[in-house]
């Protein structure tokens, strides 16, 4: 049983392609030519193919072979499975090189996904409208997990932190940013100190985020103490909290659009910036698909170096954020 099991595995495509080559051909010796055979070769296949299966396939007249009536069901049914298997490694080139269908997934936090993505995707989306995009919402650590479990292609967001299964590709570098009520006692301050800003309570993502992490890793180095008064998951909820005069927060510069009601000061004396960029599984090969979009993001983002403050934005250009 294993051995039966064993020749179809290894021998039963040649034997149909022999057996329709010589049906279409009219001829064993015909068919040989083809498979770039001896015909005692393909002659053995279409005999073992007829033991095999029990049948007679062709009648051996002079001058050729006809087919039975069992030769002509097998060859209705085979001939199609041959062909597609024969021009098979054509078919994946021209399918691979098209590659206009298909599904992308990708990891990325809301950050990513409110400011970073939708420029680039709605460009990628209009140019391959077949391709499906599946984004993944998830903080840094899950967007890790996502990809070394294979369940996205790449992830996109901020990597502190390189491990080396990890590869990261730079998208783009954005600012700190101090952000403020308007009506706030720093909106009306020409210097704005790190020791004066430590005494406001202020407004930050979820501590496992990288912002909080930044935030702390700064006011420790300098030993001041300072006050987190709520903690908010997703920026546009941050911002509104910070309209209202209930906190101040450290931002990022993709993150202000130019509508909010803010005052918006520079903070990279203080706070270092973020890069943002592809996080992909060292090794993996990704599908075309999820390369045409990685390509679009790498190369065609219109945030592709360090940005100051968006044209428009409410900001005191006569306010200066000096050291401690």
């Amino acid at each position: 049983m294993m051995a039966t099991g064993y020749r179809y595995k290894q021998n039963r495509f040649q034997q149909l392609r022999g057996f329709c080559y010589s049906a279409s051909a009219g001829s064993v010796s015909d068919a040989a030519r083809r498979m770039f055979l001896s015909q005692p070769s393909v002659t053995q296949q279409i005999q073992t193919l007829e033991s095999e299966m029990g049948v007679k396939l062709f009648e051996r007249r002079h001058g050729g072979i006809k087919l039975t009536p069992d030769g002509e069901l097998l060859y209705e049914m085979a001939m199609p499975l041959v062909e597609q298997v024969e021009a098979l490694e054509i078919l994946f080139a021209r399918r691979r090189e098209d590659a206009e269908e298909g599904v992308v997934d990708v990891a990325a936090g809301w950050s990513s996904i409110l400011y970073i993505l939708p420029v680039p995707l709605e460009r990628f989306r209009r140019a391959h409208p077949k391709i499906e995009l599946r984004l993944h919402n998830v903080t840094g650590e899950e967007g890790l997990a996502e990809l070394r479990a294979g369940r996205v292609d790449f992830a996109v967001g901020p990597l502190p932190d390189s491990p080396n299964d990890i590869e990261f590709r730079p998208i783009a570098t954005y600012d700190p940013l101090l952000i403020t009520g308007v009506d706030h006692p720093l909106a009306k301050s020409r210097t704005v100190t790190l020791e004066e800003i430590s005494k406001y309570p202020l407004i930050l993502p979820p501590r496992h985020l990288s912002t909080w992490t930044m935030v702390d890793a700064v006011f420790r180095k300098h030993g001041l103490a300072y006050k987190v008064a709520m903690e908010v998951g997703g920026w546009e909820a941050i911002k509104k909290y910070v309209e209202i005069g209930m906190g101040i927060s450290i931002a990022m510069s993709h993150c202000i659009t130019g509508q909010e009601k803010l005052e918006v000061f520079p903070a990279g004396r203080f706070f270092p910036k973020k890069t943002y960029g592809l996080v992909m599984k060292r090794g993996k090969i990704l599908s075309p698909q999820a390369v045409r979009l990685a390509r679009r993001l790498l190369t065609g983002s219109e945030k592709t170096k360090t940005e100051a403050l968006p044209p428009g934005e409410r900001s005191r250009p006569d306010t200066i954020l000096q050291e401690v």
